[in-house]
């Protein structure tokens, strides 16, 4: 008689997902472009500065139960890394958010996905200058090719129209948000290593205890959060998917492909947000779009390819 051998266990989803790079960073580029729109949806409602310090603080208060056993063992290496830590919890929760909540009172969402294809180019220029570590020609080739891409979705074919967007102040601090964004990416491969259960919880939370004083004044200036329909379904979305989500997925794709083949991801966000228009306001698919998606897809498979970035 033949025992037969028992079937191997069910793969864990998460395991899974956790070691899809291209996935995590496809999902988070989803997360912000649904937080862009919504932010100019919502941006005369809510006030910037307390809306970004309650978002920090709720993701540290869902993370916490989760994180806490990670965070007892990690606190030895987190106080070694002490001034990392803060100087990302400033530059990637505090700073980063607030002022790209804040600038989307004085911009338009098409601005901003415009500057948003950017972003790579943040990151692959404090890359350079802080750690000597260059693009490969087939990252700076995907960069190029989905910028293409992006510039054709936002500018509805007619790249000459490039020449007629003005720019005012809200769009100028957003670019300082990518700025800051692009230094957070960057440092995020030689953080600590930590469970990012641990790194999420510890910077979340340093993040908003950094912005709370902002808030105090801000509602002090008599602008006050009203927990009404619109505020709390704004809270309900940047809570979980931009904030506790966008950021676990993408601070472990750069630690499974790097910062360089990571950012062109970030060129997802302006196709995505196209797409909710078509999908949510009822706006026309036209051949531009489908021109613009295949070269920002192209582009993005070019430069995320497996290749060790030159230094």
């Amino acid at each position: 008689m033949t025992i037969a051998s028992p079937a191997p266990p069910a793969s864990n989803p998460a395991s899974w997902l956790n070691n899809q790079p291209y996935l995590l960073l496809s999902l988070t580029s989803l997360f912000w472009a649904g937080n862009i729109v919504l932010a100019r949806h919502v941006g005369a409602h809510v006030p910037p500065l307390t809306i970004t310090t309650i978002r920090w603080f709720g993701v540290f208060l869902i993370l916490l139960p989760f994180a806490w056993p990670h965070l007892k063992r990690d606190w030895p290496a987190v106080r070694r890394s002490l001034r990392l830590m803060l100087f990302l919890s400033l530059v990637g929760f505090a700073f980063n958010n607030a002022i790209s909540y804040w600038a989307m009172q004085y911009t338009e969402a098409l601005n901003a996905l415009l500057i948003q294809s950017a972003g790579p180019l943040f990151v692959a220029l404090w890359s350079l200058v802080l750690f000597g570590v260059r693009l490969t020609g087939a990252q700076l080739a995907g960069i190029a090719i989905s910028l293409l891409g992006v510039l054709i979705i936002i500018l509805r074919g007619d790249l000459a129209a490039l020449a007629g967007i003005s720019f005012n102040r809200g769009d100028l601090m957003f670019a300082s948000s990518l700025v800051a964004f692009g230094l957070y990416s960057a440092f995020i491969p030689r953080r600590p290593k930590i469970h990012q259960l641990s790194f999420l919880s510890f910077t979340t939370c340093c993040g908003a205890t950094m912005l709370l004083p902002t808030a105090i004044w801000e509602a002090a200036s008599g602008y006050v959060l009203h927990f009404d329909g619109i505020t709390l379904a704004t809270l309900g979305y940047i809570l979980i998917f931009p904030s506790t989500l966008a950021y676990l997925f993408f601070n472990r794709g750069v630690a499974l492909i790097g910062p360089n083949r990571a950012a062109p991801f970030f060129h997802l966000v302006p196709v995505f947000g196209s797409a909710m228009a078509i999908i949510l306001l009822g706006e026309k698919l036209q051949a531009f779009h489908l021109i613009g998606y295949a070269l920002v897809l192209a582009g993005v498979v070019i430069a995320s390819r497996q290749g060790s970035a030159v230094k």
